[in-house]
């Protein structure tokens, strides 16, 4: 089985480092591959990072201890992005042709041929500490499936994927991140299909599956225990509230600069015919193996529940495509970390300093210093993957998300009630969490809502003052 992993580790390594031969040598490149990639890498990449480690331990982690109520996370998650998509990815393409800009947070400060410097580097702060803690929670994915199948120490991951990092940011940039990333999305699509085949004819098809399932209390429910006492405007909002984490992909831009690399904003429907064909499919197959995980692994007492699938695989697969599978979530992790910490490089060298830098090297050595920080997170982690994903995602969304949204349908804010939605979503939805209430009702929801209610405020406030200028 270690010959396998590093074998199929060698070769998702060596399709990312190969992009080096592609590479331009200057910063659009390297964080936007020259805005010249195919439809269908933009699709298989953006798919990829959008669920990485989060999607192999997270996910599949939470249908282990949640059971059939999961599906709401799914259901919610891809009607919420497919959306949100319909207005934003064409729109964000073109405005990142139009703006010149070469980061997320660069493309909405100058949405409208406006420079809100200011917003920019708020949005460059913000998107720096929410995406290293991205990144470490990625690492930890990464580290936690090494432990269990390889026996390494947990530590050892981390290392090994800081140092993958560093090579991908070396070759080509986030080109490099985007080859791996398709590479690794056709692989574990098969491995994950054969898994879940695998362990439908160990339990005797799909009718015996079910009815062990049924046997476990309370895990064939539809809805979570605790919303059983809420009633049916409860469960609603359960359900929306997963819609807004999938609206809020337009929030994360590690995500969205996946189709800022389009070749052709024309080509966008295509990129995203991709994106979904692959996001739904494979997003059934994961929650399909998290429930069977269930029932292979029945002692919910001491068992880590985001080991789930890299035990059941081992249990259940011979060592080749064990090692196949742990080769795919790792190169996926480290893909999407190398993603995230490429977004905190250009947050740093285009958003945060008050001079841009264009020289290469330089980039890149930042992208190195901000691995090797990414890195300590994760050392010293205690939290699971999926907390740490969920705190991020809605934290980034609510900040950035209802301002993307108020540009692509016309809107023009001014600095000040930009800034201010920015502070006011974030805030909103981490006070959401303090408070506890995310267990029920995703806190991405009130943070988008409070972004929203204030660029609505100030809009009809500015409607309303030049009404009464127009009628004085």
């Amino acid at each position: 089985m270690i010959y396998s992993f590093l074998g199929f580790l060698l070769l998702f390594t060596l399709v990312g480092l190969s992009s080096a031969m592609f590479s331009r040598q200057t910063k659009a490149d390297y964080y936007l591959a020259s805005s010249g990639v195919s439809p269908w890498l933009v699709g298989l990449s953006a798919v990829a990072t959008n669920n990485s480690g989060y999607m192999f331990i997270g996910v599949i982690g939470y249908t282990y201890t949640t059971g059939l109520a999961s599906i709401w996370l799914m259901v919610g998650w891809i009607a919420g992005d497919f959306l949100a998509s319909l207005y934003v990815h064409k729109r964000l393409r073109t405005a990142t042709s139009s703006s010149g800009e070469v980061s997320y947070a660069g493309v909405l400060s100058n949405w409208h041929g406006q420079k809100y410097s200011a917003l920019q580097r708020l949005i460059g702060i913000i998107s720096l500490l929410f995406l290293l803690t991205y990144a470490s929670a990625q690492m930890v994915a990464g580290s936690k499936a090494l432990h269990v199948l390889l026996d390494w120490p947990l530590w050892s991951g981390a290392v090994v994927g800081a140092v993958l990092v560093c090579l991908y940011c070396l070759a080509g940039g986030i080109r490099a991140s985007i080859w791996t990333d398709a590479a690794q999305s056709i692989v574990m699509m098969g491995a994950m299909a054969a898994l879940l085949v695998v362990a439908l004819a160990n339990l005797g098809g799909i009718a015996s599956a079910a009815i062990q399932m049924q046997a476990i209390e309370g895990f064939t429910h539809w809805f979570p225990e605790g919303l059983a006492f809420a009633g049916w405007g409860g469960v609603i909002l359960f359900v929306i509230s997963w819609g807004f984490a999938g609206l809020s992909v337009i929030g994360q831009p590690h995500v969205m600069v996946r189709f800022m690399t389009l070749r052709d904003s024309s080509k966008m429907n295509r990129a995203r015919a991709w994106y979904y064909l692959w996001f739904i499919l494979f997003y059934c197959m994961a929650t399909g193996v998290g429930l069977l995980s269930r029932v292979f692994i029945a002692d919910t007492g001491s068992f880590d529940a985001e080991l789930a699938l890299p035990t059941m695989a081992m249990d259940l697969l011979p060592p080749v495509f064990v090692g196949l599978i742990l080769a795919g979530i790792f190169a996926a992790t480290m893909s999407t970390a190398d993603s995230l910490l490429l977004s905190c490089s250009a947050a740093i060298t285009h958003d945060i300093l008050p001079h841009k830098i264009e020289k290469t090297w330089f980039l890149k050595l930042v992208t190195v210093a901000i691995t090797g920080g990414a890195l300590l997170l994760a050392l010293a982690n205690s939290q699971s993957v999926f907390s740490l994903v969920i705190f991020a995602w809605s934290g980034l969304a609510s900040a950035f998300g209802p301002l993307l949204l108020v540009l692509c349908f016309g809107g023009k804010p001014s600095q000040a009630t930009a800034i201010a939605a920015v502070i006011i979503g974030f805030t909103a939805a981490i006070t959401w969490r303090l408070l506890g209430y995310h267990g029920v009702i995703y806190e991405g929801l009130p943070g988008i809502a409070a972004g929203l209610a204030v660029l609505y405020l100030a809009s009809l406030n500015r409607q309303t003052s030049t009404l009464r200028e127009a009628n004085s």
